[in-house]
């Protein structure tokens, strides 16, 4: 039996800081921001929050350089403009 285990990073929407990589509607659909690759991997859960609400909401499914990439093809709602 294989045991996966995966993590929850948390965002501000107010601070938070990535760059658009995809966008649909004027929401970025998938982005890019940097991580600490010994820390998080392909598979972790990004959730960005703007106050109560979530605006974004997605898994990273790979990490290059020291920067993940997170899709939320549907239910984006954080801006596609460069942050």
């Amino acid at each position: 039996m294989e045991v996966a285990f995966c993590q929850t990073l948390s965002f501000n929407a107010d601070t938070f800081e990535y760059e658009p990589v995809a966008s649909d509607n004027g929401n970025a659909t998938i982005i890019k921001f940097p991580v600490d690759q010994k820390l998080y991997s392909p598979g972790d859960v990004v959730v960005v929050l703007g106050g109560d609400e979530i605006t974004f909401h997605g898994i990273i499914g790979k990490i290059e350089d020291g920067y993940a990439f997170a899709s939320d093809p549907k239910g984006s709602l954080l801006p596609a403009g460069i942050q």
